[in-house]
């Protein structure tokens, strides 16, 4: 078992060799999303996208935070990762299948899944079997798993109308997993090393936000139809991702990670920052289909696309990140600014509404920032 006071402990090769595969499953997710919206399929689009980003982003917290605890980076840790990248790949490969609203194929997505999910029961097995202090924890961790990925084999015999309900079962076996196992005695965590993975993370994802706003940039090359409101569109999408990343990294982190009840707060939670921000590049690509009128959807349910996430986005990083180290106007105000993205929907110019509020928010949050630093200078302390 790791040290959770090794000093300098940061992200391994191996940590970010494994974060670029997730990135392609994650790309596959958001242009799924983007092709359903598009399509006019809003409702359901958004929940198999929801599906989808649960499996990828599980996977990754998992092997997360065990690597945080038992990465002892040996060949068979190596071998064992390797495993999971390739149940990763051919999960990302069945992402189409899963986001498909007319005739949802689960089968190459679970059978990546369970890849990655049997290799980590294989991590917690030979952690129960060399680190006898959390042999009870690991081997909760490593049946649980196991357990589970049963469940998981009915995907491929339900019928078509019972597999969204199964899924649903499926996320609520899996979150209760940690929970069932750390009851038995927590595992260690580095608090420095967990706070850095999940910062590489959302900046995975806001790379596919980058992404779609520079195919606006390369749409400007290409027309001159619509030059002004594409270069708008371009600039507009890169100051609400850069919000997205100003606010997210105005405070530390690892002070919150205080007792397991506030790490599983802390971890689950980060769901909705990564879904939303993932979903930022849907809406902007949904932003660049109503400027060529290639789109299925109103002016209002267009702008939502990209409203929404944002406001989802802004409000779970309050609650989860700003809240608890900010002052009663930061937690007054930011909320409120949530509101008011969502509310953009509404709003003609919507896209530079949101950014417009966003960029408030960052003024908001860096203010409060510089007071509460300010006061804890005074006091010679920082949580």
């Amino acid at each position: 078992m790791r040290s959770p006071s090794e000093p300098h402990r940061a992200a391994s090769s191996l940590e970010l060799l494994f974060d670029l595969v997730f990135v392609v499953a994650v790309s596959f997710a958001s242009v799924s999303l983007h092709h359903n919206l598009q399509e006019g399929h809003v409702f359901l689009g958004v929940v198999h996208y929801l599906m989808a980003f649960f499996a990828i982003w599980w996977a990754w917290m998992n092997f997360t935070w065990f690597g945080t605890s038992f990465d002892t980076d040996d060949w068979l840790y190596r071998i064992a990762t390797v495993v999971q990248m390739g149940g990763a790949l051919t999960f990302a490969a069945g992402v189409s299948g899963i986001s498909n609203v007319d005739h949802p194929d689960f089968t190459l997505g679970v059978t990546g899944y369970i890849i990655m999910r049997l290799a980590m029961a294989f991590q917690w097995f030979r952690a129960a079997h060399d680190e006898p202090r959390t042999r009870k924890t690991t081997l909760r961790y490593g049946f649980g798993i196991l357990v589970v990925q049963c469940f998981w084999l009915l995907l491929y015999v339900l019928p078509d109308d019972l597999k969204l309900p199964a899924f649903l079962v499926g996320i609520v076996l899996e979150i209760s997993v940690p929970i069932f196992a750390e009851a038995a005695g927590t595992t260690s965590w580095h608090l420095h090393h967990m706070t850095e993975r999940y910062g590489l993370f959302t900046l995975i994802v806001l790379g596919e936000s980058i992404l779609a706003s520079t195919n606006a940039v390369v749409e400007v090359g290409t027309s001159t139809e619509h030059l002004a409101d594409l270069v708008l569109l371009a600039a507009s999408s890169l100051v609400i991702i850069v919000c997205f990343w100003w606010i997210y990294f105005a405070f530390p982190q690892h002070g919150l990670l205080t007792s397991i009840r506030t790490a599983l707060g802390w971890g689950y939670g980060h769901y909705a920052i990564f879904a939303s921000a993932a979903a930022l590049s849907a809406g902007i690509e949904i932003s660049l289909n109503v400027e060529s009128g290639d789109l299925h959807l109103s002016h209002v349910a267009a702008a939502a696309t990209l409203a929404v996430p944002c406001a989802v986005y802004l409000f779970f990083v309050w609650f989860l990140v700003l809240r608890r180290q900010s002052s009663g106007r930061v937690n007054v105000v930011v909320p409120l600014l949530a509101v008011l993205v969502a509310l953009a929907s509404f709003a003609p110019f919507s896209l530079q509404v949101v950014a417009v509020l966003m960029v408030l928010a960052v003024v908001v949050v860096v203010a409060g920032r510089d007071r509460s630093f300010r006061a804890l200078q005074d006091h010679g302390t920082w949580a």
